[in-house]
């Protein structure tokens, strides 16, 4: 019997202390779903990207931000540099198919001394363009690289950039940049060279009937040298960006850029990889049409120097359409993904929230943004 119960009086049943149907006080209410938590503040975003380790959806957003912000810097560049790439290989096909206009219509004639001439000229005329335009692009796309990518850097700040601006902080590094590229070309050509010698020794000194073996050891090669490509244009990536942002030279630039791909080299490759399918798929939806245009009224004309000059103008628009996206989006990948390899190897995010903050309060962005991508203002150098 409780204590203090009067003897002979039946119990008195106690009341619950916790919640229940008999409770004396309404239950306390349980705690919904996320109840007390508090979720993180949305990273700072001042900018083309959130300063934080950025996805791939961060990756391709930026870089369409970035477009979308300075398109009469980004695309007007991109424009007269995609214009200046296809213009002699767009001359040289239009010779081509000049030239071949009279097979289509007198296909007896072609076999004429004077159609294989005008042949053997269309010919020297295309690869002649196409070498050209090779020049061409080493000396415009190296030197677009560098202002696309200085337009990025103050972009990501929410800043906005001229294009002779740009152009005025970059020409200093152009000497690095076309080192970056001569470098990464003899990378590339040398074992093609050393390839291609090869299988002429093998051909030559095998009989004719083992012309399979040959087959089979140029096939081989060329899946060996595919995977090297890939390899090393992988590795660096990141070396134009940090030739404009860190001012470093070029091997300096292409030993930081191995140094950063290094611990997330398959997620590096598959954006790049996954990146240049788009941009290809894009460019060739808006190229085709204008480069079959241009084919069928090259071929199919009258041989006139109008119908050479149309058909020229009609592939080298179609050239320059495709180029004048694909340019800007690889530059802009590249850039972001180096900045993203910063974020999580260095803690680089935390050097630009802290720069944004300061700049939010001044109220703009100053063109000491720039000093900021200095490698000494790592977190973790």
């Amino acid at each position: 019997m409780p204590y203090g119960q009067p003897y002979g009086e039946p119990l008195q049943q106690q009341q619950p202390l916790g919640p229940g149907p008999q409770t004396p006080y309404p239950p306390y209410p349980h705690p919904q779903p996320g109840y007390g938590y508090a979720p993180p503040p949305p990273a700072l975003r001042p900018g083309i990207i959130p300063l934080r380790p950025l996805g791939l959806g961060d990756i391709l957003d930026g870089t369409i931000k970035l477009i979308r912000s300075n398109p009469k810097a980004v695309l007007g560049l991109s424009a007269v540099a995609a214009l200046l790439a296809s213009v002699p290989v767009a001359v040289g096909q239009a010779f081509v198919l000049d030239s071949m206009s009279g097979a289509f219509t007198d296909p007896e004639s072609a076999y004429t001394s004077s159609d294989q001439l005008t042949s053997v000229y269309g010919l020297a005329a295309q690869y002649g363009g196409t070498l050209v335009s090779y020049m061409v692009q080493f000396v415009v796309v190296t030197l677009l690289t560098g202002v696309l990518t200085r337009i990025l850097g103050r972009a990501v700040f929410g800043g906005t950039i001229t294009a002779g601006e740009a152009w005025r902080l970059v020409k200093g590094r152009a000497p690095a940049l076309f080192g970056v590229v001569a470098l990464m070309a003899v990378i590339m050509l040398v074992p093609l060279v050393v390839m291609v010698l090869l299988i002429v020794v093998v051909a030559l000194n095998v009989s004719s009937g083992a012309a399979g073996v040959v087959l089979g050891l140029t096939f081989l090669f060329m899946i060996a040298y595919l995977g090297y490509y890939l390899f090393f244009t992988t590795r660096f990536a990141f070396a134009s960006p940090i030739v404009v942002l860190e001012g470093r030279g070029a091997i300096e630039a292409m030993r930081r850029s191995w140094h950063l791909v290094t611990g997330d080299f398959w997620r590096v490759f598959g954006i790049l990889l996954l990146t240049s399918l788009l941009v290809g798929l894009v460019a060739g939806v808006l190229s085709v049409p204008f480069t079959l245009a241009g084919t069928l009224f090259g071929m199919f004309g009258a041989g006139s120097v109008a119908t050479t000059v149309v058909s020229a103008v009609l592939i080298a628009l179609g050239g320059t359409l495709g180029s004048m996206l694909t340019y800007p989006f690889q530059a802009g990948v590249a850039g972001l993904l180096y900045a993203d390899r910063r974020m999580r190897s260095e803690a680089f995010d935390l050097v630009l929230q802290t720069a944004a903050i300061e700049q939010q309060r001044q109220g703009w962005v100053h063109s000491s943004a720039d000093e900021l991508w200095h490698p000494s203002n790592s977190a973790r150098p």
